[in-house]
């Protein structure tokens, strides 16, 4: 068992495997089975890159017998910072076969929020690419490796300089003890509300039935080919269903670099895409896209929106306009998920979040108190079930806050639910901005703010945004001469911060608005700021 993962209790577990939600199957397992059913099928296309089943299979077993010659063993701990290319799945896939645990940086991600990930997970590898989108990450992986004393290896996916090549490490196929399905597989990413990002341990077991589950909900079949958009690291692209959704189906994953339409369209025409996942602010960029591009679409058969709530009025343009049906997806790494099912009315596919995935997945609305709102008013979602976690990796104080004692997970989103089961989302109680899909964690960027020699007090807020759902708004009180945007943007980068987590706007302002503890009232200085 992991040090820092807190199991299901036996009474769930045993309940959950009875249920058949869990299978007693590993994820290396899923792609294994699916190579032996159709070797020939194509499993991913990266640019001219195309891998079959059996391509992909052997591949992963190969880069484990790499991996297990480079000392790396089961219950280790690799850093992933990959983009969407082919070689994600192939290192995944010998990660899940070795018993070793990718942890899912993201793209965006720089010295900050990585040197935080090594030390929380004590990562023995960190596996980058050479380039992307123009930034190097051989220099970062310098820099933060000079304070990771666990870290022993930088494998690049292209050019290693002085680290070590990905590709080089291919070697004879060897046998490997099989994980138990009831260990941990892969370490997530919290959306990070206070500070930091935390890890989310999820097993072999619950993911696998949470990939399965979403593709069966989802309609995938052979014949989906999935267009990875978003980046894969993310738990939605990944297994929600995305990629490990779509193999389980059998069908394609097609990697693409970057969601913009530019991008995006070309590969959907080209690849005859049938599926895709986005957050509502690209959907809303798509949508402004497909009136002037010329790109055939005609393929698309089902665009899932998820990371944030997406409008009434951006849904309603969702079929009209992109030619597919719209599914609505409302989710968390940590573990539950709510779709729209492709047979609900319209009314409920344009204005709820969904319903939950599982029969067994065990919701309660309450108030500030814990007592039980009633169906139709706004609470906060307690959720537990057999695919939501019961304790962060390696933090016992803050679990302590986030799960009841009775296992319950406190989400920290406000919802109502209607008689038909769908929830609508109406918010937060977490001190967190989505800016367009991605959370941007106040009181960590208000540490690093606070850090600038210009300023004397900050507090960072979410204000409305047509594309983005919310933009951050930095108002600073000032020392002297008020710091500039870019000023403060310098900062920012200069301490390592991922861009999305960049304020959007700076404020300077005398004083804050404060309640009556004397803590900043935020809703009154949103108020004020929006004026």
């Amino acid at each position: 068992m992991l040090d820092g993962f807190t199991p299901w209790p036996k009474e769930f577990a045993d309940r959950y495997r009875e249920r058949g939600h869990w299978g007693g199957r590993t994820l290396g397992s899923l792609l294994r089975q699916r190579a032996a059913a159709t070797p020939e099928a194509i499993a991913v296309v990266d640019g001219d890159r195309r891998w079959t089943y059996r391509d992909l299979d052997e591949r992963a077993d190969r880069l484990a017998a790499g991996l297990h010659g480079l000392g790396l063993a089961s219950g280790d701990r690799v850093l992933v910072h990959l983009p969407n290319i082919a070689e994600f799945l192939e290192l995944s896939f010998a990660l899940f076969r070795l018993g070793a645990l990718p942890v899912m940086a993201l793209p965006a991600h720089r010295e900050a929020e990585i040197g935080h990930l090594l030390a929380l997970s004590e990562a023995v590898a960190y596996v980058i690419p050479d380039t992307h989108l123009g930034f190097d990450h051989r220099p970062l992986a310098r820099t933060v490796g000079q304070k990771a004393p666990a870290l022993r290896h930088v494998l690049v996916a292209g050019d290693p300089q002085e680290f070590t090549a990905l590709a080089s490490l291919s070697a004879e196929p060897r046998p490997l003890p099989e994980p138990d399905p009831s260990d941990v597989a892969l370490l997530l990413l919290s959306g990070g509300t206070t500070g930091a990002p935390k890890l989310i341990p999820r097993t072999h077991d619950d993911y696998l039935y949470n990939a399965a589950a979403s593709a069966a909900v989802t309609g995938l079949t052979s014949g989906t080919r999935y267009l990875a958009a978003l980046p894969v690291a993310h738990n939605f692209p990944l297994a929600c269903p995305g990629l490990l959704g779509t193999l389980h189906a059998g069908g394609t994953v097609v990697m693409c670099p970057h969601p913009s339409p530019d991008t995006a369209f070309p590969l959907i025409a080209r690849e005859r895409v049938t599926v895709t996942a986005l957050v509502p602010s690209l959907a809303l960029l798509w949508l402004e896209a497909a009136e002037w591009a010329d790109d055939d679409l005609g393929s698309l058969e089902l665009l899932q929106v998820g990371g944030s709530r997406l409008k009434a009025e951006a849904a309603r343009r969702i079929g009209p306009e992109l030619g597919c049906r719209l599914q609505q997806v409302f989710g968390m790494a940590e573990g539950l998920l709510c779709y729209t099912r492709l047979d609900d009315r319209d009314d409920l596919v344009l204005d709820t979040q969904g319903r939950p995935l599982s029969e067994d997945d065990e919701l309660r609305i309450v108030d500030a108190e814990d007592h039980e709102a009633p169906d139709g008013e706004v609470g906060e979602l307690l959720v537990r079930g057999p695919y939501t976690l019961r304790g962060y990796y390696r933090a016992d104080d803050h679990n302590a806050r986030a799960f009841t004692e009775d296992g319950f997970y406190r989400s920290g989103d406000l919802v109502r639910r209607l008689p038909s089961g769908h929830l609508v989302v109406e918010g937060r109680i977490k001190d967190v901005i989505n800016r367009g899909g991605e959370k941007v964690p106040v009181e960590e960027v208000e540490n690093h703010l606070l850090a600038h020699p210009a300023v004397l007090d900050v507090a960072v807020v979410g204000l409305p945004d047509t594309r983005l759902g919310e933009r951050s708004c930095a108002c600073v009180v000032p020392r002297g001469t008020p710091p500039s945007r870019a000023d403060l943007i310098a900062h920012l980068t200069g301490r390592g911060l991922a861009a999305f987590k960049l304020p959007d706007e700076v404020k300077a302002l005398g004083s804050f608005p404060r309640t009556a503890l004397g803590k900043v009232d935020k809703a009154a200085l949103i108020r004020q700021v929006s004026a």
